[in-house]
């Protein structure tokens, strides 16, 4: 296992912000840790690099623990916070060497790694620029290549593509693709686009606890909404909700913001004919009738419904 969580309690005075979590990330894998703000995203991260010591349990990167090898834990994982910690007065060459440095790299060692990563993260023309005066994209490449420099085997990234633009969201999609050829990567994101583009599995956290821990497809098919079927129905007719919960096989309807109307069945029954039979009896117009696919968004919305306030 790259990554390994058993039983990972963290107390912050009488908040306990993470409770007795257990979870595994294994070599070569991209994982999505997902999570409502203040769930625990963070902090366990946070743990995993070294940041924050655990109040109880294990967390092992490689098999070392990160409280009995911190620097050797370190020098396997690349980190990139949230907050993009960079040094805006410093040039994009500088800043990876100096980083490379710390890492106790040398020389030519050193010298051929920062311009290997320039060129993997299309730093070429930005590297003789201040970091204060480069885009958020490019900062964001930057934070990237400094969480490379020292070639890890685990990269750690909280919340990569935050502040982004699409255009920019979507090159640093591409950019963890790539690295994660040759890498494990844990990461959290509020966009569930990356995760179904990116992620073989995800682990969703909520209020401190692992509320699940599957492949994307599989979560998808075994949720709370695939033992219902879900409509979208429109008419170009005036039809008030009353009206279609006539209809006998229907659980419930609500009328849509556009106009149309969300019908939900009870379990294992196909209302769409039956939808439409009642629409031609009473020659009401239909525009749209459609059965909403289960996406990830609505899963992450049943399994975390309490939300938490911590992280």
């Amino acid at each position: 296992m790259s990554i390994q969580v058993k039983n990972l309690t963290k107390i912050f005075g009488h908040q306990k912000a993470l409770d007795n979590i257990s979870f595994s990330v294994d070599q070569g894998e991209i994982v999505g840790f997902l999570g409502p703000n203040g769930a625990g995203k963070s902090t366990t991260m946070k743990i995993a690099t070294c940041y924050l010591p655990p109040s109880s349990g294990i967390l092992e990167i490689c098999g070392l623990d990160v409280i009995k090898h911190p620097l050797k834990v370190r020098q396997l994982v690349g980190y990139l916070p949230e907050h993009n910690p960079l040094y805006l007065d410093m040039y994009v060459h500088e800043y990876l060497g100096f980083i490379g440095h710390i890492h106790k790299m040398r020389g030519k060692n050193l010298r051929d790694r920062v311009s290997r990563v320039v060129e993997m993260f299309g730093l070429s023309k930005e590297q003789n620029k201040l970091i204060g005066t480069l885009s958020k994209g490019y900062r964001q490449r930057v934070g990237l290549a400094q969480a490379l420099i020292h070639d890890p085997k685990v990269l750690i990234l909280d919340e990569p593509t935050t502040g982004l633009d699409p255009n920019q969201i979507t090159e640093i999609r591409n950019l963890i693709l790539e690295v994660s050829k040759e890498k494990t990567v844990l990461f959290s994101t509020h966009i569930m686009q990356e995760v179904q583009a990116i992620c073989q599995r995800v682990v969703i956290i909520d209020n401190g606890n692992i509320v699940a821990d599957k492949a994307v497809d599989q979560l998808q098919h075994e949720s709370m909404d695939n033992r219902q079927q879900r409509i979208r129905v429109t008419f170009q007719n005036q039809v008030s909700e009353s009206e279609l919960a006539e209809l006998p096989q229907i659980q419930s309807v609500s009328q849509l913001p556009d106009g149309g109307f969300l019908v939900v069945s009870p379990e294992g029954q196909d209302i769409r004919a039956a939808i439409f039979n009642y629409a031609v009896n009473r020659k009401w117009t239909l525009i749209e009738l459609t059965q909403e696919s289960n996406s990830l968004e609505s899963v992450f919305k049943q399994l975390t419904r309490q939300g938490g306030q911590r992280d």
